[in-house]
């Protein structure tokens, strides 16, 4: 592979327009390839960035040198793209979430194995600059012992003609939706999860999904979690976690982050906010870095597939009105 890794798009969607942004601000990497079952998308997105377009994968993979892969279709379509991609050999970020169901995230993670390629989710909030210096500061003992974490991503989208609340190919709506980054978020933040409550609001937009919920959440190390979803009402929050622990609060914000200890008279603000594009970036840089051998996945398959029994445990929770076992460890990984 040269210095340059050459990208293949797979989805010319909104969340690849973010990629492709991305991709133009990184000197290491270059898209070479966008594949699309529009075409028209696809070549539109292509001819930004001086490349092929491609109304299939196959004829993708048939045509262009790839060295990494970025899958950005519906859920549904997951498994069977990255396990292809991977069987070729090819390095592959997919989107969240990995997959709809455990099955198919535990064979996508075997796949990746056997084939000894770099395979990994997108979970945009874990490279957000504030979001990493908040684990930094946990880590370290700032807040003292972590009690709390509250998340809250909610806004008036008007879902009624959209994929995502498609249940066949989304698995969902607003739980595996925007509830995977909540749940990444905490796993991240506050270590592994253990059990989960899910309650549903009303169907504003009578979706056949749930368009709102409230998602309570204990950590394996005791750490609470309550976090608000919805595609039907608006928050308007300045801040989309906050951290409570024994010694003082952390706020994770939209524009600036703080931290206040318990004597402190004033908030300490340690962060810009948030920054899609750099996010992205990140992430990308992350994933080059790993297929290049310089550096560890921030996101390891391991935590992709954790991340679907997480959001599997909360729809059978949300079911059955009660707590929920989240039923993975790693042993779940060597059992196949």
């Amino acid at each position: 592979m040269s210095n340059i890794t050459r990208f293949g798009l797979v989805g010319a969607g909104g969340i690849a327009q973010a990629y492709s942004q991305a991709l133009q601000q990184m000197p290491g990497a270059k898209l070479v390839a966008v594949a699309d079952v529009n075409i028209d998308a696809a070549e539109k997105m292509a001819n930004e960035h001086n490349a092929a377009s491609f109304s299939s994968i196959k004829q993708m993979q048939a045509e262009t040198d790839l060295d990494a892969v970025i899958v950005c279709t519906p859920p549904l379509f997951h498994k069977e793209q990255c396990c292809d991609l991977l069987n070729a050999g090819i390095h592959v970020l997919c989107e969240k979430p990995l997959s709809i169901d455990s099955d198919s995230a535990l064979e996508m993670f075997h796949v990746a194995k056997t084939n000894d390629v770099v395979f990994t989710m997108a979970s945009k909030f874990r490279f957000v600059e504030d979001v990493i210096k908040a684990k930094q500061f946990i880590q370290e003992g700032l807040l003292g012992e972590v009690i709390l974490y509250e998340n809250c991503f909610t806004g008036k989208v008007d879902m009624t003609e959209r994929w995502n609340s498609n249940p066949e190919i989304s698995g969902g709506g607003v739980l595996i939706d925007n509830g995977t980054h909540s749940l990444d978020i905490m796993r991240y933040l506050v270590g592994g999860l253990s059990e989960i409550r899910v309650v549903e609001g009303k169907r504003i937009q009578e979706l056949p999904v749930e368009d709102t919920v409230h998602v309570f959440v204990r950590s394996e190390s005791g750490v609470m979690g309550s976090i608000d979803l919805s595609w039907s009402l608006h928050k308007p929050l300045p801040n989309y976690i906050s951290i409570y622990g024994t010694l003082g609060t952390l706020n994770l914000g939209w524009r600036e982050s703080s931290y206040k200890l318990n004597d402190d008279k004033e908030w300490t603000v340690f962060g810009k906010g948030y920054d899609k594009i750099e996010a992205f970036k990140n992430q990308l840089m992350n994933f080059c870095g790993a297929i290049a051998g310089t550096e560890e996945l921030i996101i390891t398959p391991s935590d992709g597939v954790a991340s679907v029994y997480t959001v599997e445990a909360a729809y059978a929770a949300m079911q059955q009105s009660n707590w929920e076992p989240v039923k993975f460890d790693e042993r779940t990984l060597k059992a196949r």
